[in-house]
């Protein structure tokens, strides 16, 4: 092809863009003056028109182009009638090259006449498509076969055309800048070429054929197999490819079809299952499912035939559970799924708009709709968009000209485009069938299996099961090997624990998965939802503004919060909350039953427990605060602060603890791919009927405690709540963050030296992005931020994570004391004066600082009260505020040995995870867990280390050991974490 010939293609099809683009644009301003009655036959003459000026262009250049129009051809689901009934004979039918040069092509490619190499040639070609032809014939062996030749100077004509297509996308990215097909068109001039080498062709045909267990059922798993038929090989070259013939009928020849007795609908379910085994269980899958790629076999069961391998996709291991939990997400509605998918696939958007990516997903797996749905169909997606673009408009304060010009998508991975082609051809393939197809059916199975397949592989046959960390002692090597005998018995899906001792790090250890249907691997910074444990982070925050003088312990509630004070409240004191004695145990615990999202309401929430009424004289009987704990103090928090409670948090433990990223109570936007997802061990749920008649426990959880543990886990995997502050319930962290916390709460708040560098991403390393604020929003931050205001956001957040800083360097160090419980509830404390200084293995002195004063500086304690953990447990001078020989402190679930000696504090969430401390021997522990149980794995976890480090085990766990099972009668794992007598969630 010349320069010449080039040169004028090019002019031709950019001619015809233009005209066409003109024409659409007259149209619109035209129809503005046209009544309704005539803007139907304007838009139908004018699809009619341009469909023709496609059609002409198409047939006059070929190459590229006739791709284009064959996928074209097959969108009946969103094209108008005047395309498709054009386009379509393009499938199979056009112009067919001179026989002359078809022999030319073979002879050369094989090296033989075309006597010898067969016996019968078919002038007629069977079919003629954009880059070779198909022709019937007759080896000397006397074999049927169909002799594929690629038409002479082709890849000159593809080339060229890709580059005029990745032109065109340009200019209308230039001018109708929502329309921006670069992505696809990039993915396209990757892919393309690749269809120009036969000998790649003929490998494609193999491996599918094999993947698929055409020729051996027994190569493909029972569950997943297809019934479809592949053509065998017989030779290729780069321009030819002999394969065995299939005498079949085509999917456009109707009466043929008819005339077989071919059910259409039970074909294209075939066709699509083999499609959703390529795709998600191989991973491996021709991206070119047009109608003329298929025959219908004539024999029965008259089963599909695949043809043209030419253009295939391969999926990365990572890529093909991406997209299967995609399709799940979209299945289930599960947002966090969905942006966790996006975000492992690599597509990223401008902005956080969950409800509308989840949209675009069902809009994309959904069902096909037959022909004569399809001008319906294309009017409802219209609608969708319009209805999208609003809301984007509404959120980003964008003007209507600046709303065309805005693309939601910043990042589009080439790797979907080919697979996001294949479904759209299946559903214009099913269209022109006349078949609904259900894709969410049809290719759920197969989607589950692959990811149930990584997930199933647990670490008798995953080398990887354990996350590849660094190992901090000799506890840890042997608690590995114990992790390792759980994950083989299906106790745990997926755990990370974390340990200090003395301030430093012994153990730090992630394994197993993400979630049921997330394979990816458990990491030191992945975020687990850990229900109740939050109730000690939340009481953690009280007592640092106690600390800090904002609020007394004796003070009554009503005093800093007013609306508090009605309904016979004016009497519950902070210590009350804290010691679940307020009467108010059964307060919105009828949340879950009326509506559960109400819990994502913090102001109506607020507004219901200053509303409420006790139901006890506060002081009088302690009854677990399951769920009004959390407003309970979160009201407190607002309330003695005068700032957002996610804002004390940061201020209190975040920035201090250098834990940002990996603790928060209510998520924000972007940490979705390190979610792990709960799921609940069955066998454990048959267990609770033992906790109906708990008296330590509110009616409102015993009463429906089974249908509670059952349904939770799915509430709280969703993302509203997942991003709602709930303070007794929706905290996510990671294991060794919520272990920094407690190490430091052990040493009466004196940090600890920086987390563990082995441990890798680093501890702290993650943007601590803010979460949703918990005062009412206002009706102009509900639309959204602007760019602007978005930037001063992220401006602030630098600013707050850069003053006020209270977190230490790697020189800092903290105090090294021994004390003993003097078992009369009341801990000894250093004086600030302890002469018992050591030397830290980096040779800084621990607890002295430069000038000889024992005091710690400033920036390294975040508790000044010497008797804070008198304070935690509600002993010694804070007795007359604890509850007499109640399970709970202020707050925090106290701990003691079997002999009755006071050893700590800690809590518990629903299903095992857990924060745990030893005062005495300064020793502190986190569990987090995605498996929920009734807390054999956390008991038989702590008990484990413990005894390991010869440290006295809590009596919640000493229960646990290698062989012994908790007793039937009190299963003291179900007491530690289903709300009971032990480590309360």
């Amino acid at each position: 092809m010349g320069w010449g010939n080039i040169y004028r293609r090019r002019v031709k099809v950019f001619t015809v863009a233009f005209v066409i683009y003109l024409d659409y644009k007259a149209l619109q301003q035209r129809e503005k003056w046209s009544s309704k009655s005539k803007k139907a036959a304007l838009w139908e003459r004018a699809h009619e028109r341009n469909a023709k000026r496609v059609l002409n262009l198409i047939v006059e250049l070929e190459g590229l182009w006739v791709k284009l129009g064959q996928y074209l051809s097959t969108r009946a689901d969103v094209l108008p009638e005047a395309y498709i009934s054009l386009l379509k004979q393009l499938q199979d039918s056009l112009p067919p090259r001179p026989l002359k040069e078809v022999c030319r092509t073979i002879e050369k490619e094989l090296g033989k006449s075309m006597d010898d190499l067969f016996s019968s040639f078919v002038d007629a070609p069977l079919a003629t498509a954009s880059i070779a032809q198909v022709h019937r014939a007759t080896l000397r062996s006397g074999e049927d076969v169909v002799v594929k030749v690629q038409h002479e100077g082709i890849k000159t004509v593809i080339l060229e055309d890709l580059k005029n297509a990745k032109s065109i996308a340009d200019w209308i990215a230039w001018a109708e800048p929502q329309y921006d097909f670069n992505p696809m068109i990039d993915e396209w001039c990757r892919e393309a070429p690749k269809e120009l080498d036969f000998d790649h062709e003929a490998e494609n045909t193999r491996k599918v054929s094999r993947n698929l267990g055409c020729k051996n059922k027994n190569d493909v798993m029972p569950g997943n197999q297809v019934d479809v038929l592949i053509p065998e090989v017989i030779q290729s070259t780069e321009k030819v490819l002999i394969l065995e013939y299939m005498d079949g009928v085509r999917l456009n020849d109707c009466e043929s079809l008819k005339a077989f007795g071919i059910d259409k609908q039970k074909l294209v379910e075939e066709i699509t299952r083999a499609y959703a085994h390529q795709i998600y269980v191989d991973g491996f899958f021709n991206g070119d499912p047009h109608p003329g790629n298929f025959l219908v076999s004539k024999e029965p069961p008259h089963r599909p035939v695949l043809l043209d391998f030419g253009l295939t996709k391969s999926l990365s291991s990572s890529m093909k559970q991406a997209l299967a939990k995609l399709f799940l997400a979209s299945a289930e509605g599960d947002h966090v799924a969905l942006l966790s998918a996006l975000s492992e696939m690599g597509l990223k958007l401008r902005l956080d708009l969950p409800d509308q990516a989840m949209e675009v997903a069902t809009v994309f797996f959904r069902s096909s709709t037959p022909a004569s749905e399809a001008l319906e169909n294309m009017r409802s997606l219209s609608k969708q968009r319009t209805k999208n673009m609003k809301v984007i408009q509404e959120k980003m304060k964008l003007n209507k000209k600046e709303v065309k010009r805005f693309n939601p998508v910043d990042a589009f991975p080439g790797d979907i485009v080919i697979f996001a082609r294949v479904l759209n051809l299946l559903r214009g393939l099913s269209t022109i069938m006349d078949v609904r197809i259900s894709y969410l059916d049809i290719m759920r199975p197969f989607a589950e299996s692959v990811l149930q397949g990584y997930i199933n592989k647990g670490p008798a046959v995953n080398s990887q099961w354990i996350y590849d960390t660094p190992v901090h002692s000799d506890v840890e090597t042997k608690l590995r090997r114990l992790l390792v005998e759980l994950g083989n018995d299906d106790k745990i899906l997926g755990i990370q624990v974390c340990a200090y001792k003395d301030g430093e790090v012994i153990i730090d250890t992630a394994a197993g998965v993400l979630g049921r249907y997330d394979p990816r691997p458990v990491q030191p910074d992945s975020l687990f939802p850990v229900f109740s444990v939050t109730k000690g982070i939340t009481a953690g925050m009280i007592h640092w503004l106690v600390d800090k003088g904002k609020l007394k312990l004796g003070e009554s509630i009503a005093n800093i919060w007013p609306e508090f004070g009605s309904n016979k409240k004016e009497l519950i004191k902070v210590h009350h909350v804290l010691t679940h004695t307020s009467g108010l145990q059964n307060a919105l615990g009828d949340i879950s039953r009326e509506n559960p999202l109400l819990m994502c309401e913090w102001d109506e929430c607020l507004n219901r427990i200053a509303m409420s009424v006790p139901e006890t004289e506060p002081g009088h009987e302690q009854l677990y605060h399951y769920l009004s704990f959390g407003w309970l103090c979160g009201g407190i928090i607002e309330h003695a602060s005068g700032k957002k409670f996610q804002e004390i948090l940061e201020e209190a433990f975040i920035r201090p603890l250098q834990i940002e990223g990996e603790l928060y109570v209510g998520i924000p936007p972007g940490v979705e791919s390190r979610l792990a997802t709960l799921t609940v061990d069955t066998d454990d749920v048959r267990k609770l009927s033992a906790y109906s008649n708990r008296p330590d426990l509110p009616v409102s959880f015993t009463s429906n405690i089974s249908e509670l543990v059952t349904i939770l886990p799915a509430l709280f995997n969703t993302l509203n709540i997942r991003r709602s502050i709930i303070p007794s319930a929706n905290g996510h962290c990671s294991a060794r963050a919520l272990a920094r916390y407690y190490a430091t709460l052990a040493d009466s708040g004196i940090l600890p030296p920086p987390h563990s560098t082995s441990s890798k991403p680093p501890l702290g390393s993650h943007p601590h992005i803010p979460s949703f604020p918990s005062q009412k929003t206002s009706k102009k931050q509900k639309g959204g931020k602007s760019k602007d205001v978005a930037a001063a956001s992220n401006k602030t957040n630098i600013h707050e994570q850069n003053t006020d800083d209270g977190s230490r360097s790697s020189k800092d160090s903290c105090y090294n004391r021994k004390a003993r419980c003097d078992n009369h509830g009341r801990f000894p404390h250093d004086s600030g004066s302890s002469s018992e200084n050591t030397v830290s293995n980096n040779g800084h002195r621990v607890g002295s600082t430069e000038n000889g004063d024992d005091s710690p500086k400033s920036d390294t304690k975040i508790f000044s009260n010497p008797r804070i953990h008198d304070a935690f447990l509600g002993v010694g001078e804070y007795e007359n505020y604890g509850f007499p020989g109640g399970k709970f402190g202020l707050g925090f679930k106290s701990c003691s040995s079997k002999d009755g000696t006071l050893l700590g504090f800690g809590h518990s969430g629903m299903g095992g995870s857990t924060g745990y401390c030893d005062i005495n021997n300064k020793f502190a522990i986190a569990v987090t867990l995605n498996k929920m149980s009734l807390g054999g794995v956390t008991g038989k976890i702590i008990q484990f280390i413990c005894s390991e480090l010869n440290l006295p085990v809590p009596e919640d766990y000493s229960r646990f050991s290698g062989s012994e099972k908790p007793k039937s009668s009190q299963t003291y794992g179900g007491l530690l974490l289903i709300e009971g007598k032990a480590f309360f969630p």
